[in-house]
């Protein structure tokens, strides 16, 4: 196999904007058709994605000239529709979340593994050189040890028809913004990261959180105040405080591809900002789903990071849970 055969299960917005653009400008990808539950809809889509239409999501999965899914459905509907898909014998990248609870990622996981086939939870922040240059400050002893860190996710409110807002299609601040956060914690404190408490604010006439945050630790005691919502102005960022500094990075979660990112640097008596190159990090992503596969890596790497951040995100809810 020297191209990967690409679907689309769904229009969601995010699929047009970001990772529609990054499948089609991939050369060892091939986007074949986007499947919609109604025709006019996939076909509008197809005009755009210069792909074929297809009505109904089984339709696409049936398909035997495709070797790979992506799933931008509401977080609801994917133990449905990622299910359906390993099961047709397809790699599957999946927005973020890819499950609502914890027991679905397990069952997810274990047929990704079951069947020998990729899949990826599609946090493409992961994939921007920003976070490697933090990474690689905090290595060579910039900041001193890293003692604990913030991380804030929030906008300002939606389109109260947006489906964050739909409690049975997985909508909430937790899910939605609040997982960035979890993820980056991960990331800079390490894989033992626990829950230790945690707060929401729900919209009562909805039955969703809108906003929230939570405290998480690791064994050897640093620590991390996590913050999100979409109640409030806009913030993306991160901040690692260290012994001796402090590193600081604006726009971490969703960052433009023709953007500079701006590290920031504190110590006692120096303040210190560095302007790094820009990156594309759903062209990354997407390029490195598509190498995985047609170069015979390693499908099952990502099933642990999979389940440690679903463990994570169920303990938030449980901490947090509405009176």
């Amino acid at each position: 196999m020297s191209v990967l055969n690409v679907g689309v299960l769904g229009c969601a917005d995010i699929a047009q904007r970001n990772t529609i653009p990054a499948l089609m400008a991939e050369p060892s990808v091939r986007l074949v058709a986007v499947a919609s539950r109604g025709r006019e809809k996939a076909e509008a889509f197809a005009r755009r994605a210069g792909c074929e239409a297809v009505t109904g999501y089984a339709a696409l999965l049936d398909r035997v000239d495709i070797d790979a899914v992506y799933i931008p459905l509401p977080p609801a509907l994917h133990a449905e529709w990622v299910g359906k898909a390993l099961a047709a014998g397809k790699h599957v990248l999946a927005e973020k979340p890819l499950s609502t609870d914890a027991a679905e990622a397990v069952a997810l996981v274990g047929a990704a593994r079951s069947g020998n086939r990729l899949l990826v939870e599609n946090f493409a922040f992961l994939h921007h050189s920003q976070h490697a240059a933090v990474r690689r400050l905090i290595d060579e002893g910039t900041i001193g040890e890293p003692r604990s860190m913030t991380a804030e996710f929030g906008f300002p409110p939606l389109d109260p028809a947006d489906i964050r807002y739909q409690r049975s299609l997985g909508g909430g601040a937790l899910l939605d913004a609040g997982v960035y956060t979890l993820r980056a914690a991960g990331l800079f404190l390490g894989p033992d990261v626990r829950v230790e408490g945690a707060v929401a604010r729900w919209d009562r006439s909805t039955g969703v959180d809108v906003g929230g945050a939570a405290l998480v630790s690791t064994p050897d005691g640093r620590s991390g105040h996590l913050s999100f919502g979409f109640d409030r102005s806009y913030r993306c960022t991160y901040t690692v405080w260290g012994s001796e500094g402090t590193v600081t990075l604006e726009r971490a979660f969703t960052t433009p591809p023709t953007l500079r990112p701006v590290v920031r640097i504190q110590r006692q008596d120096h303040f210190e900002e560095r302007t790094l190159a820009p990156d594309h990090q759903f062209a990354n992503l997407v390029g490195a789903f598509a190498r995985t596969v047609l170069e015979g890596g390693d499908l099952s790497a990502s099933g642990h990071e999979i389940l440690r951040q679903a463990g994570l995100v169920d303990a938030v809810r449980c901490a947090a849970r509405p009176e």
